[in-house]
């Protein structure tokens, strides 16, 4: 529970801000988001052939466009672009053209097709993929103080917190009425996504036809965290958040919250079973014909497995919403499938 004194420091929308972005801010450092933690898009190149698919039925439900765009949203540096474009077929991948959105410069040596934004370009066919995007999108926290008055958490550089001003009436009130509702007991905490509402409502405006895709750590208004989501990531281990620069900071995100009218909820193990990746291991007599063939699908299974682990990578969320396209079994699942967050 933090000190009930009023204290010195910022809301950690603010903090996170300059931490994570600012000049010499975690995601601009030379090593990138994979130096410190492992992704989806890092497990297995299946993930990237799996949103290869998910593009091409995007492609197919357009009726081919002469211009088909894929933009991976928080490309970090460029792997699941990279990793899509390595495999559509030759005919879509002649059509398709590939956007990276990252704040951080480009990196050498990437593929030259890929264009390197800081914005994602607007008026698009095609699909727009934010991987891991939203849970970096900064959000304040609160806090109940022992009078049961929700709090906006405030921080120092080192991490130390105080509780701050009381969440007066207005719009950061009114979502966290609707979305995250906090009993009147001391020490429960909450963080206001209305940034990452705002922040997927534009991100969607961008795509003209087509559909926008957001994959993350999620949970539901039911299954909403006592005492909050808010941690830090440093060289591949959960650490305390301390807005320095020198970790990453993140929170899950209430997909839920985030969704518009007409998009899909699920898991990302159902998700990616629509989609072709399955953990079921090869059968036995494959090790007798073709040993080298065998071990080679069972690597493939076993990362499949990973991506789609109960507990794991399978339980992340996976938003999926369409634009100017009827959300069917073509485009992705049937919503009777759903494994619903």
């Amino acid at each position: 529970m933090v000190s009930e004194r009023r204290g010195a420091g910022r809301g950690w929308r603010e903090a996170t801000e300059e931490a994570l972005y600012g000049a010499g801010g975690f995601y601009r450092r030379p090593e990138g988001p994979a130096g410190h933690f492992r992704t989806s898009v890092h497990a297995s190149p299946l993930f990237a052939g799996a949103v290869a698919r998910l593009l091409c039925r995007v492609d197919d439900a357009l009726g081919a466009p002469p211009e088909l765009a894929f933009v991976d949203m928080a490309a970090g540096r460029g792997e699941l672009v990279t990793g899509v474009l390595a495999v559509l077929p030759t005919e879509v991948a002649a059509r398709t053209r590939a956007y990276a959105v990252e704040k951080a410069e480009r990196p050498a040596g990437l593929d030259h097709r890929i264009e390197w934004r800081a914005e994602p370009p607007k008026g698009i066919t095609g699909l727009l993929f934010a991987n891991e995007w939203l849970d970096n999108v900064p959000l304040d926290a609160v806090e109940i103080d022992a009078h049961g008055v929700a709090r906006h958490v405030l921080v120092q550089d080192d991490g130390t917190e105080a509780l701050g001003e009381p969440v007066a009436d207005g719009p950061e009130a009114d979502w966290l009425s609707r979305w995250w509702p906090l009993p009147a007991e001391p020490g429960l905490r909450a963080e206001i996504g209305l940034p990452r509402d705002t922040a997927w409502a534009a991100a969607v405006t961008t795509v003209e036809r087509g559909a926008a895709v957001a994959v993350d750590y999620a949970h539901s208004r039911s299954t909403r965290p006592p005492f909050g989501t808010l941690t830090g990531f440093r060289d591949g281990r959960e650490t305390a958040p301390v807005p320095d620069g020198s970790c990453d900071i993140t929170a899950h995100v209430a997909l839920d919250a985030c969704a518009l009218p007409g998009a899909l909820r699920l898991t990302q193990r159902a998700a990616l079973h629509a989609l072709g990746v399955t953990g079921g291991r090869p059968p036995l007599a494959l090790a007798s014909s073709d040993p080298a063939a065998y071990v080679r699908a069972l690597s493939t299974a076993g990362e499949a497995a990973e991506l789609t682990a109960t507990g794991g990578l399978g339980d992340f969320g996976w938003l999926v919403q369409p634009v100017g396209l009827t959300l069917n079994a073509d485009l992705l699942v049937d919503v009777a499938d759903d494994e619903e967050q």
